[in-house]
């Protein structure tokens, strides 16, 4: 089973042909249907041998499908001071892109 770990939007991500994950909000303007390419691979596993960059692997890349833009479930922020009438409220919602991965190359 061949496996790659790469990183985006700041996380790192453990994927294989087929997976379905939500990454931070990409850049660019991507439609449904578009190819992504990942090119910060960290490390790729084919099942026989291993592959580390230091800290990217030059030349490798992971190619997904572009799924949908959306935005997660609303988290809220508040702040409170007791006595003092100090009271803020928040809310947010952070965007995601959810992709499919391809292969990895």
């Amino acid at each position: 089973m061949e496996f790659a770990v790469i990183q985006t939007g700041g996380k790192q991500y453990r994927v294989k042909a087929g997976d379905t994950l939500k990454v931070e909000k990409l850049k660019g303007d991507f439609k449904k249907g578009d190819i992504v390419v990942f090119d910060k691979v960290i490390m790729v596993d084919n099942g026989k041998d291993t592959t580390i960059g230091a800290p990217f692997i030059e030349g490798a890349a992971v190619e997904a499908v572009f799924e949908e833009l959306g935005r997660a479930a609303k988290i809220n922020v508040i702040k409170y001071k007791q006595k003092s009438r100090y009271f803020k409220k928040n809310g947010h919602r952070q965007p995601f892109a959810k992709v499919t991965i391809s292969k990895i190359k």
